[in-house]
């Protein structure tokens, strides 16, 4: 394991805050009178949820081989990218390093938190150039680097992540979103080695859940505890803690529409083969392509025209439109509008 102490990287106003702590949580009884949080005595939904998200960290726990106390919960991994931000990144001094392309909100949130964005600029094939890498960070030495794999909208798994965690000198977020597309293995199994990893994934995308808006952080304890400082009381509903409980008790569902979806993803790349207006369909670990056309302006108006909604990602990557996969249904419409193009 390496050495590193987290608190350097953290804000001093983080480190003396002090957290939110719902009593309720804290303690258990047997059979409470609960006329502490002045909530209405009637209602299906008239209490709070529970502000540590105890039970569903559990059974990720039990299904991810980790320690509850490396686990928080977020309202969507939104709201995690939001608060490691401003638990490391102090405004308008600190900044944050991201891959170009890559997911947006990023860049959205440290610009919020007043934080300038440095941007990365991947090769041609959407790979990380080493040089590239250390040539930045030497020169700006930023607080936070958001690593993205699969990356988005790209659709590749980035090769050699220990080599961007173990040469920063700060905060390493690796987003896997889209990890339980591919045959790539998570870099939650690096979080004992390296403190200043965090790593992101989220019920939004395999687990068909984006409606419940819940997302994971995995890290060390130290930054574990950080989150649960930061966070809202109460940032993730009841409604959406027991959907996501529900899930993990079922996980052979789960398992199944994953196997749908990849068996989909198939599908289609032989089909786009047939596609005379296809220039290129880039290689993908994730649930979505992203492909270059002869005339995209063409075939985005076109697909629109049959109500088919796609990703508009040119002119910031030239001829290319990113598409997801779909049901069987959903993904013939898509392929009888491409051969009429």
């Amino acid at each position: 394991m390496t050495t590193i102490n987290i608190n350097r990287f953290v804000r001093k106003n983080i480190l003396e805050l002090q957290p939110y702590i719902s009593f309720r949580d804290q303690n258990e009884f047997a059979n409470p009178v609960l006329m502490d949080a002045n909530e209405s005595p009637f209602g299906e939904f008239n209490r709070y949820p529970d502000s540590t998200h105890q039970k569903i960290r559990n059974q990720i726990s039990q299904l991810k081989n980790v320690s509850t106390k490396q686990i928080s919960i977020g309202n969507g991994s939104d709201e995690l990218i939001d608060l490691i931000i401003k638990i490391f990144c102090e405004p308008k001094k600190d900044s944050i390093l991201m891959m170009n392309p890559s997911f947006a909100m990023y860049g959205f949130y440290a610009s919020i938190n007043e934080n300038s964005v440095l941007k990365l600029q991947l090769d041609k094939n959407f790979e990380i150039q080493k040089e590239d890498f250390i040539k930045i960070i030497e020169e700006n030495q930023p607080k936070i680097f958001f690593l993205c794999s699969p990356n988005n909208p790209t659709g590749n798994s980035i090769r050699d992540i220990e080599f961007f965690i173990e040469n920063f000198n700060g905060i390493v977020v690796v987003d896997e979103a889209y990890i339980e597309f591919s045959d790539e293995r998570s870099a939650i199994e690096l979080i004992e080695k390296y403190p200043n990893l965090i790593v992101l994934q989220t019920f939004s995308k395999a687990w068909g859940m984006a409606g419940a808006r819940v997302g994971i952080a995995y890290s060390s304890e130290e930054i574990t505890q950080l989150i649960y400082t930061v966070k809202a009381p109460y940032n993730v509903n009841s409604l959406s803690l027991d959907l996501v409980s529900e899930s993990l008790e079922n996980v052979s569902e789960f398992q199944s529409n994953l196997e749908q979806i990849i068996a989909e993803r198939s599908w289609l790349k032989e089909e786009f083969k047939q596609i005379k207006c296809i220039e290129k369909v880039f290689p993908t670990d994730a649930n979505f392509f992203l492909i270059k056309f002869k005339d995209v302006e063409t075939v985005y108006h076109k697909l629109l025209e049959n109500e088919i909604l796609t990703s508009k990602r040119f002119p910031q990557i030239p001829n290319c439109i990113r598409i997801n996969v779909g049901n069987r249904e959903e993904n013939i419409q898509l392929i009888s509008a491409l051969k009429n193009i």
